[in-house]
């Protein structure tokens, strides 16, 4: 499968590897063309590995990840453009976070919206499913980090689209997800 990754710091680049290592296609989005963080991880990544603008990836791709920090996510998106996102199953990673000059870290929005059904109404064409936000990124590809039965939260309005995450986590992880 081809799946576009939107973001290039740690979470995307972290997730588009786990991506590659299980044999599908990625490309990296990034906000240019001139992000030296995308190029880089293309060129490591080899030929099943790309990258783009958040719109050329999100044109390849099947399946699109939001790896972008929340509170950006909707600017991202709608860079990738909602065209390249019709259609198909976005999986929305982020949380948006806000860190405050004191330190302390706050989410926005909170309580009566989240950053998923934001997106979704954004993006009412797109099949937004949110999963995998509550994990560190480095447990997100490898669940076994932490011993024990996981259960991961897959939330989605199509029942479809959150079976094809639910799947793609299961063979991720290499065992049956919760």
């Amino acid at each position: 499968m081809r799946f576009a990754v939107i973001g290039t710091g740690a979470v995307g680049r972290t997730l588009a590897g786990r991506l590659l290592a299980l044999g599908h296609e990625v490309a990296l989005g990034s906000r240019s063309k001139d992000n030296a963080a995308a190029p880089a991880w293309a060129e490591e990544a080899g030929p099943a590995g790309q990258s783009g603008t958040f719109a050329d990836a999100a044109a390849f791709g099947e399946t699109v990840v939001n790896a972008t920090s929340g509170t950006v996510s909707l600017q991202a998106l709608t860079a990738a453009g909602a065209g390249n996102l019709a259609g198909k199953v976005l999986i929305d990673v982020s949380n948006p976070l806000v860190f405050g000059a004191d330190g302390d870290v706050t989410l926005d929005p909170v309580d009566t919206d989240s950053i998923g059904e934001r997106i979704q109404r954004a993006f009412p064409e797109a099949l937004v499913v949110k999963s995998l936000n509550t994990c560190n990124v480095e447990v997100m590809v490898d669940p076994a980090r932490v011993p024990g039965e996981h259960n991961v939260f897959v939330a989605g309005d199509d029942d479809g689209a959150k079976r094809q995450v639910t799947q793609l986590l299961q063979d991720s992880a290499g065992r049956r997800v919760r």
